[in-house]
């Protein structure tokens, strides 16, 4: 999943990266998949391994970045209106779609869990943004997408990119050394699950992580 932690990164390799000017931040999707135990959430995560380049021996969220073929990908259901208004605030059409069609292939190759063949992506509530800084040399432009378990079928499994695949606890998850964006947004989450539906729905902006700046509404 990416996640904007901070990397250890050479002085010498900052400054070459100023000369030559910032990376340009790639979109990328992560889905978090919600089950209650009782009055907590519990969220589906997995330890990114240690040969990653980015967010290794992390516990992260499935997800990854946009692909051209998320694009053409077909649905089963398209976004809620309301999914792909909050969305297209920072993206066009197209790219919108591509967002949901990204958290669902992700989590269906990383965990081997489906939201359907083609996806459902109705259920996809848009949660927040996460914007890795300018100064890191990998940076994602990360849209954080929540979905009910009962939307989503299968077992666990995937292709071994995060392993330990299980669902965490919400106070267990924030008890453990996460990477501050994830524990963020995790934050961000808990408030999001206490809403009520009605709440939820009457919802006019989506907090933004950038790291300069904290939360940001959108």
């Amino acid at each position: 999943m990416p996640d904007d932690a901070p990397v250890a990164v050479p002085a010498s390799q900052v400054a070459a990266k100023a000369v030559r000017g910032a990376v340009r931040a790639k979109h990328a999707a992560s889905l978090l998949v919600v089950r209650m135990d009782g009055d907590e959430p519990c969220i589906l995560m997995g330890m990114r391994g240690a040969k990653h380049r980015f967010m290794p021996n992390r516990l992260v969220f499935p997800g990854g970045r946009v692909d051209a073929a998320d694009y053409r990908a077909a649905s089963a259901s398209p976004l809620a209106p309301k999914t792909e208004w909050a969305l297209r605030k920072r993206a066009n059409p197209a790219l919108a779609r591509a967002l949901g069609h990204a958290a669902a292939r992700e989590l269906q190759e990383e965990t081997g869990l489906t939201l359907g063949s083609p996806p459902h992506l109705r259920p996809l509530e848009y949660l927040a943004r996460a914007v890795t800084p300018p100064s890191l040399p990998i940076r994602y432009n990360a849209r954080f997408l929540v979905v009910s378990a009962d939307h989503v079928h299968g077992a666990l499994g995937g292709d071994g990119e995060l392993e330990g695949l299980r669902f965490y606890g919400m106070d267990e998850a924030l008890a453990l050394n996460l990477a501050l964006p994830t524990r963020l947004v995790l934050a961000q989450l808990k408030v999001f699950i206490a809403l009520s539906p009605a709440e939820r729905a009457a919802r006019t902006h989506t907090p933004v992580l950038l790291r300069d700046r904290g939360w940001v509404p959108e």
